[in-house]
């Protein structure tokens, strides 16, 4: 009897890769050809107004209603050319995904007939209504008034035939609902405290922007496959399921070959990607089978943000169309690697970038420290809210799982820069830097011309990793919208330079008197001497040794670092003291604000473990359980059998082992009965908690653990059961793309 495991895994091996035919031109040709960039409003704005709208862009400048009306007038001539029929204010909910509500451009024109109209009001704002997205109680459901409002800072763009208006979202109100407008605020306050830093250095200095480079990495499964498996179906994850023979272990797969299907989907991804501005650089095979990886050049935070959501939006469309499904998952299969998205952060200025080094003058090269050790004055203050902002019940599985940094924050920054920190911190202030660029490093290849060696080996198991002239944030999850990090990372940083600021001036004037005539300012002396005090400050968030061992929980611990690795009290540091008044101070959320995310986030954390043990039971009880009695059926009717063909001791010795698997099968189907029964009182408890944080912590003590419990009766019984009766398609059949 042929199983439907075997008919999709079939169809699996029919599939062919789609004849994706890329666009005659090369890519900077159609790069950014749906999107009303600079070049599409030169063109399709009078010369004055495109000129406001980049003063906009660029500086900050105030937005004027008529403005936008020329604005709106322009967008929607060029989206008409595009064949362009609706428009939508395109926004980020606290549900980490994207929202959108279409409208056309028709209007009545008063004759009984339609014109179609795009007013500056229409782009500006909208009351999309969004009453069911989460608010943390910010308001309740029946209270219905949202507005999403234009941010001109991120390019309006075409997704078929709808233009889509990058917006933030808020409350009637007035608080953000929406992950975009604490991260324009927090972008505001580090480019503020940030400048004025800079000016001690370079007094001609005018904006500093925050940079992100994120590398996404996903899985890809046979669409029959996915849909033959219902806790991918509706979790994300397999929460069952044995090891293939063969996974990653001889790591063939890394950097590998790309497989011919996946190599079509890639293209016809990235053509897309490119032509929505987003771009795309670099592909590659990760390390775990069916597992890869996208990156692009960096870009502003903000624009970084918008094309990460819109390419995981573009990447679900695409694959559908090649028989894939993606997998976003942070730990989609359990015993090979997980997925996480790696946010190379930086800081640059409108003269270059702040963490580049080494300067060709002391100047520089004091700016470059400075910012380095704020940097992460910044991520010790605030290790635990950096840990928070990027935890949740998906990364907890990937965390620290010998594939991704440890739940614990800290920095690696390799032997040079840490020899500079120790030497800026001991040396006489004469003779205070001393940093060299990429060395050089001859081979004993006539062939191979000489390699430039950066000034800084690599960690994978550091959080929070310098890797030349930017950190690499590894910790954040593959499914995560990058902006939680980028909100709390650019926050601690502002807030550490703004105490630098203040403290460094309160010195200036006395320290002008008492180094007048030395040949250097009192300003270049209170530099040096709050940097000294704030590396021996944030020494403890410095660590360059392997994440992944014990001993390092134990001296992060004496350290004093967060060390929690409960994702519900992780979020708790949200709340701290010491978060409120940063965010507070710097106007990027208030205590309200942070006290409603914290509600979505234990709320969603509950109903993500909810699912899983509602989708567990019922696998178990109405998939596994039959197919497995099924099996101990036919095994019985064979010993049986047996008995009568055969003289009993011959018989008893023949039926040896089918009576062992008939015993063990008996024995694990009576522990899945019982444990599922557990996991449902447990869950039916839990759910009996009012406050939302504490029904968070039952799930995670007492709901979470009775998953891995069944599990582990399951994949016992995956190895002992007749494969084909076996009606879930297993890892050696998910994890190799035909």
């Amino acid at each position: 009897m042929e199983t439907l495991r075997f008919q999709v895994v079939g169809e699996a091996f029919k599939k062919k890769p789609l004849d994706v035919k890329a666009p005659s031109e090369r890519p900077y040709e159609y790069f950014g050809r749906k999107v009303f960039n600079r070049e599409k409003m030169y063109k399709y704005l009078p010369k004055d107004v495109y000129e406001q709208m980049i003063d906009v862009i660029d500086n900050g400048a105030r937005l004027d209603r008529h403005v936008a009306d020329h604005v709106a007038a322009g967008m929607m001539q060029w989206a008409k050319e595009q064949g362009v029929t609706h428009y939508t204010h395109w926004f980020q909910p606290l549900t980490e995904g994207t929202a959108e509500k279409h409208d056309s451009f028709i209007e009545h024109d008063g004759k009984g007939g339609m014109i179609e109209e795009f007013s500056g009001k229409l782009l500006v704002q909208q009351e999309p209504d969004a009453s069911s997205f989460p608010s943390g109680g910010i308001r309740s459901t029946f209270e219905a008034r949202g507005y999403s409002a234009w941010d001109p800072t991120s390019p309006v763009f075409i997704i078929d035939d709808t233009l889509c208006i990058p917006t933030v979202f808020i409350s009637y109100s007035g608080e953000a609902l929406d992950y975009k407008a604490p991260l324009l605020r927090a972008l505001k306050a580090v480019n503020v405290a940030a400048t004025e830093v800079c000016h001690y250095f370079d007094p001609e200095v005018k904006k500093v922007t925050s940079n992100l480079g994120w590398e996404q990495e996903y899985f890809l499964v046979d669409e029959g496959l996915y849909a033959a498996r219902p806790d991918l179906l509706l979790t994300g994850r397999t929460l069952m399921g044995h090891d293939s023979a063969k996974n990653q272990q001889m790591d063939d797969h890394y950097f590998g070959s790309i497989p011919e299907r996946v190599a079509a989907f890639m293209r016809d991804m990235e053509i897309q990607a490119l032509e929505l501005g987003i771009p795309c650089k670099t592909r590659h095979n990760e390390v775990a089978p069916n597992q890869f990886e996208v990156a692009p050049i960096f870009e502003d935070t903000n624009l970084a943000v918008d094309h990460n959501m819109l390419l995981m939006s573009v990447m679900k469309r695409v694959a559908r169309k090649h028989g894939f499904r993606v997998l976003l998952h942070e730990k989609p299969f359990a015993g090979i690697n997980g997925s996480g998205k790696h946010n190379n952060w930086s800081l640059s200025t409108d003269t270059g970038v702040l963490l580049h080094a080494p300067g060709k003058t002391p100047e520089q090269n004091l700016r470059f420290a400075t910012f380095i050790v704020e940097t992460l004055m910044g991520v010790y203050r605030h290790n635990g809210l950096l840990k928070a902002s990027i935890m949740s019940a998906s990364n907890a599985h990937r965390l620290g799982a010998n594939e991704a940094p440890p739940a614990i924050i800290s920095s690696f920054l390799g032997k040079q820069l840490t020899e500079l920190l120790d030497h800026i911190e001991k040396a006489d202030k004469d003779n205070i830097f001393s940093m060299n660029g990429k060395q050089g490093m001859k081979m004993d290849i006539p062939e191979i011309p000489e390699l430039l060696i950066d000034n800084t080996d690599r960690n994978r198991t550091s959080p929070f990793a310098f890797t030349g002239n930017r950190f690499e944030f590894r910790a954040v999850g593959s499914e995560a919208n990058c902006a939680s990090a980028m909100i709390a990372l650019n926050s601690a940083v502002a807030e550490a330079l703004v105490s630098f600021k203040k403290r460094v001036d309160a010195l200036i004037p006395e320290y002008a008197k008492k180094y007048e005539g030395t040949g250097h300012s009192g300003v270049f002396h209170a530099i040096i001497d709050v940097l000294r005090e704030d590396i021996k400050t944030c020494k403890p968030i410095r660590f360059d040794g392997n994440g992944y061992s014990d001993e390092w929980v134990e001296e992060a611990t004496r350290r004093g670092l967060d060390v929690e690795k409960s994702c519900p009290v992780i979020f708790e540091r949200y709340l701290a003291p010491e978060s409120i008044q940063m965010f507070e101070s710097l106007g990027v959320m208030t205590k309200k604000e942070l006290e409603a995310r914290n509600e979505v986030k234990w709320e969603t954390y509950t109903k993500k473990i909810q699912i899983e043990a509602r989708v567990l039971g019922d696998i178990s009880m109405n998939h596994i359980i039959p197919v497995a009695t099924h099996y101990q059926s036919q095994l019985l009717t064979n010993v049986g059998n047996m008995t009568t063909v055969f003289p009993k001791d011959v018989a008893d010795k023949l039926s040896a082992r089918n009576k062992q698997i008939i015993e063990e099968i008996a024995e694990r189907i009576s522990n899945i009965e019982r444990m599922v029964d557990e996991l449902v009182n447990a869950r039916k408890e839990a759910n009996k908690i009012g406050d939302e944080h504490k029904k968070a912590i039952s799930y995670h003590d007492i709901v979470e653990p009775k998953l891995d419990e069944i599990r582990y009766q399951i994949d016992k019984l995956e190895l002992i059961v007749d494969d084909s009766l076996w009606p879930l398609p297993k890892y050696r059949e998910l994890l190799f793309i035909r």
